[in-house]
């Protein structure tokens, strides 16, 4: 799929350039045979700060973009998680943060796999359907409480 494509090559750009990168959009987008509209999807929807990034726009001289990878510690990332959730959290995005604190290395494949079984569908069964989300959010929380040092 053409926007898995531009995540990996904007991913490897962020690579080679230490975690941080201003790109053209127009540019990028004529380099891979696209629209700009695809590129600030990707942007957008891969690159937000639910999954570590940081994103600058700049209007003008063709759309420069910047982009940064955050570096915290483990601790200060938790937090970060923490403080992103609110009141309330559906089983998809918990699923995403979950999976950004694994690919981080904030958590171990097991502690992933925790984490998901005690907010899962089947652990909140017995809360009434309106409730499941602040049940979730509340109980992710806590859970991101305990991990820290």
């Amino acid at each position: 799929m053409l926007t898995d494509q531009i995540a990996k090559i904007i991913e490897q750009m962020l690579e080679e350039n230490g975690g941080a990168l201003a790109l053209q959009r127009n540019e990028l987008a004529q380099h891979l045979g696209c629209v700009p509209s695809q590129i600030s999807y990707v942007i957008t929807s891969r690159f937000t700060p639910e999954r570590g990034y940081l994103i600058e726009s700049r209007r003008g001289g063709g759309g420069c973009i910047r982009i940064v990878r955050k570096q915290m510690h483990r601790d200060a990332y938790l937090m970060h998680f923490f403080h992103a959730i609110g009141n309330t959290l559906e089983e998809s995005e918990a699923a995403a943060y979950i999976r950004n604190l694994l690919e981080n290395n904030i958590l171990t494949a097991r502690e992933a796999a925790l984490i998901g079984s005690a907010l899962s569908p089947s652990a909140l069964c017995d809360v009434i359907p309106d409730g499941r989300a602040t049940v979730r959010a509340t109980v992710f929380k806590h859970i991101l409480l305990s991990l820290m040092q």
